[in-house]
């Protein structure tokens, strides 16, 4: 594969001139499938030649790819569902290596879904095919040794955040910053009272957004927990609306029973269809389980605390093996190597604690200001275009490796 003519057109030449270019992507959930498409998108601008094909959702099938199969084959989540699956998932990833090859690739770009991806990059790379990985797993925060891993089965690899190209220079890996495809798509200036005006809040009524997770383990842990932090905030700021969004109607059935079992005052609580992005935008404060959504929280420029559990025997285990390598978790506290957002984890992580940090945040309007051009600052160093760097890589590395 190595010996075909350099893919990248060249200028005044017309697309029946320009040498056939396959492009392999596979995406496996939601969030995936919207990054392919947008990297389709500006690959498609750069080398209009380009014939794409692979695994994807309704956004890449909208982008032009043949998806060979449903990106939702691949959504499967928590270790019992992993395993009841695996048989099906190693035959679509047997099934998919094969026609990849078969196709004659120039490129297989594996987006996300790090489980799937990496073992089908790495017999990609064997065979000779170039590979790509859009979407570093966290090797900041958990086992940077994986980075050397990650090297085996990726020629490059695109990262969303700052700090991890350095990590995999140290184990001889190429890696990118190509910038967040979140801090693309939001506003530097978030409008918080279109906001409320589009969820029917007051203007002038305190709000405290509530998320402890999209996942149902993670509200499981964390819901209860969260609710009766709310009912001790409510109880000392008067007309509180507590606004919940629920990631799916799953997750929204389980907030909704513990709304049920809650001492929140009636009329208190908005449990919304998803809109978690409307709710923090609408906030003045946010409560959340770390991940992604502490991203979110920071781009909507708001206060926030941060809380998590696992299961205690877990914790013990990832801390004995010192798997764990940073002491901050929560994102906003990472891009700005030091303590901006409170982080309540695993035994600090209760009702009391998490109230009086938020109330430390409702009372101290100068400190929720003063974290508005930090969080800006931030936004603005992962505001990159992130389609287009990753676009530029991708062809880069058809282009000789540049």
């Amino acid at each position: 594969m190595g010996d075909r003519p350099d893919p990248v057109p060249a200028p005044g030449l017309p697309d029946s001139a320009l040498p056939r270019l396959r492009i392999a992507l596979c995406a496996g959930e939601a969030s995936g499938d919207l990054l392919g498409a947008g990297l389709v998108d500006a690959l498609r601008a750069r080398l209009p030649q380009a014939e794409f094909a692979g695994v994807g959702g309704a956004a890449m099938r909208d982008a032009g790819v043949d998806t060979w199969y449903d990106a939702a084959e691949l959504a499967v989540m928590g270790l019992s569902e992993v395993l009841r699956h695996l048989p099906r998932l190693l035959r679509l990833r047997r099934d998919l290596r094969r026609r990849v090859l078969d196709w004659q690739a120039d490129v297989f770009i594996g987006i996300d879904a790090p489980d799937f991806n990496l073992g089908l990059e790495r017999a990609l790379k064997r065979r000779g095919m170039r590979t790509v990985h859009y979407v570093s797993p966290s090797v900041w925060a958990w086992r940077q040794g994986r980075a050397a891993k990650i090297g085996r089965s990726a020629d490059r690899v695109l990262c969303l955040f700052p700090m991890e190209p350095a990590i995999y220079a140290r184990h001889g890996v190429d890696a990118r910053f190509v910038g967040h495809p979140m801090a693309d798509a939001m506003p530097l200036n978030p409008d918080r009272r279109r906001a409320r005006a589009e969820l029917g809040l007051p203007d002038d009524a305190p709000v405290l957004a509530v998320l402890p997770g999209s996942r149902l383990g993670e509200i499981e842990r964390l819901g209860a927990i969260f609710l009766e932090a709310a009912h001790q905030v409510a109880a000392r700021i008067p007309g509180l609306r507590v606004v919940l969004p629920a990631a799916t109607p799953a997750c929204a059935e389980v907030i909704r029973a513990l709304l049920a079992a809650s001492p929140l005052p009636p009329g208190c609580a908005l449990l919304l269809d998803g809109r978690a992005r409307d709710a923090m935008v609408a906030s003045d404060v946010v409560l959340l389980a770390s991940g992604t959504a502490t991203l979110e929280a920071m781009l909507a420029k708001r206060p926030m605390v941060v809380g998590y559990r696992i299961a205690p025997s877990t914790y013990r285990i990832v801390r004995a093996l010192g798997l764990l390598k940073v002491d901050r978790y929560a994102l906003p506290n990472v891009l700005a190597g030091r303590t901006i957002a409170p982080e309540l984890m695993q035994d600090d992580c209760t009702p009391d604690r998490l109230a009086d940090a938020i109330l430390q945040w409702f009372a101290d309007r100068t400190a929720a200001a003063a974290l508005e051009p930090i969080y800006r600052d931030l936004h603005i160093d992962l505001r990159r275009d992130a389609s287009a760097s990753s676009a530029e890589a991708v062809a880069g590395l058809l282009d000789g490796g540049r």
